[in-house]
């Protein structure tokens, strides 16, 4: 499960999705996750459901990759789908159990908030998967360079939000590689209740932590070797250009909002 999350991974692949302009897919990965809270029905997921699929498609990064990421929150997604079905009051009644009565509303709601998460992680996944770690960075500063009139730091900001972002992946790996090892030794952190599996933990938390602190004292050490001291000043060898690849993306995200506000 470990080695199933997605967000933070880069796909690299030749499609119009890849040679967006990296401030034009923050764009839209924001606006696809605000509509995802104006859609309130039925239609309004659907146009939803088309419009990630036709992105999806146009990417090229394969539906099973995507979907793997769902696994790492499958919990997540039941337990949301419960507490709306027992716990949303309605007028039409399906059926109790025991005291919990369950209405046809909240088993509509739940259906919905199951869709809503689903959409949200795989909409959010593209963003990094069809994006270099470069190209992001880039986009994120250029996207807070408004705010630098207010001294507020776009490039650290930047900077730091996409080393927070490529080091999930690292560290899901360190800690695959952390838990094979202590099973090797005879740990187990599948059997047992939640109070002893919570204790079976602290064999891998600890290395990882440990780990991850070595890995950003060498992240530090190695920027500093370079000469790195922040954002002022600096150039970079590649400017961002929109294109009318982009154009076609903004007209194509604009009639999709539009849509989604109609219904």
């Amino acid at each position: 499960m470990i080695r199933d999350i997605t967000i933070g991974q880069y796909y690299p692949a030749n499609s119009y999705i890849h040679e967006l302009d990296p401030r034009m897919k923050l764009l839209g990965t924001l606006t696809f996750i605000i509509s995802l809270f104006i859609a309130n029905n039925v239609w309004g997921y659907i146009v939803a459901f088309v419009y990630l699929g036709t992105v999806i498609i146009i990417s090229k990064v394969p539906l099973k990759f995507m979907l793997k990421g769902l696994k790492a929150i499958f919990i997540i997604i039941i337990l949301t789908v419960i507490l709306n079905l027992f716990f949303t009051p309605g007028e039409e009644k399906l059926f109790n159990i025991g005291s919990v009565v369950v209405y046809k509303e909240g088993l509509y709601f739940a259906a919905l908030m199951a869709i809503r998460l689903i959409f949200l992680i795989i909409g959010s996944s593209i963003l990094t998967l069809t994006t270099s770690p470069i190209q992001l960075t880039d986009g994120i500063e250029y996207s807070l360079n408004p705010l630098k009139k207010i001294k507020v730091p776009a490039h650290e900001i930047a900077m730091m939000m996409t080393i927070a972002l490529r080091f999930i992946p690292i560290l899901l790996e360190e800690t695959d590689k952390i838990m094979k090892a202590q099973m090797a030794r005879g740990a187990d952190f599948e059997s047992g209740g939640i109070v002893k599996r919570a204790k079976s933990l602290i064999p891998l938390l600890v290395p990882l932590f440990i780990s991850a602190f070595r890995r950003a004292d060498d992240l530090a050490l190695a920027m500093e070797a370079r000469c790195y001291r922040g954002g002022e000043g600096r150039t970079r060898m590649k400017q961002l250009k929109y294109t009318k690849y982009d154009l076609v993306a903004l007209i194509v995200l604009v009639v999709y909002i539009t849509i989604l506000i109609i219904l």
